[in-house]
């Protein structure tokens, strides 16, 4: 079961195994970690904000159009946000870091 790093907005690290075939907004829903991804992964807001830490950004897959427009709404943007609803958890991606955002 592949294992990903949440990073809260206090700096607390919350590592947990993940599920592969679930999307990373669906784990940490799961886990209860502070994410408030409103439309529940339909690609229709950007409450399920993310940093990828810098070495993961890549192996998230490619973002879409969709994602890119909605990202561009979201608080707090850097050159590794994603909408973590987009992300499909794989054993590539154990170990994965990700940097949970304010709920704004």
């Amino acid at each position: 079961m592949p294992e990903i790093t949440f990073v809260k907005v206090d700096g607390e690290k919350v590592v947990v195994d993940a599920k592969a075939g679930n999307t990373v907004m669906e784990v940490a829903r799961e886990y209860d970690l502070p994410m408030l991804a409103a439309c529940g992964g339909a690609l229709a807001c950007a409450t399920c904000h993310v940093v990828v830490d810098e070495g993961w950004y890549e192996k998230t897959g490619e973002v879409s159009e969709d994602e890119e427009d909605l990202l561009d709404t979201a608080h707090n943007l850097t050159a590794t946000s994603r909408l973590c609803c987009q992300i499909k958890v794989s054993d590539d991606l154990d170990g994965l870091v990700v940097n949970l955002t304010p709920m704004e």
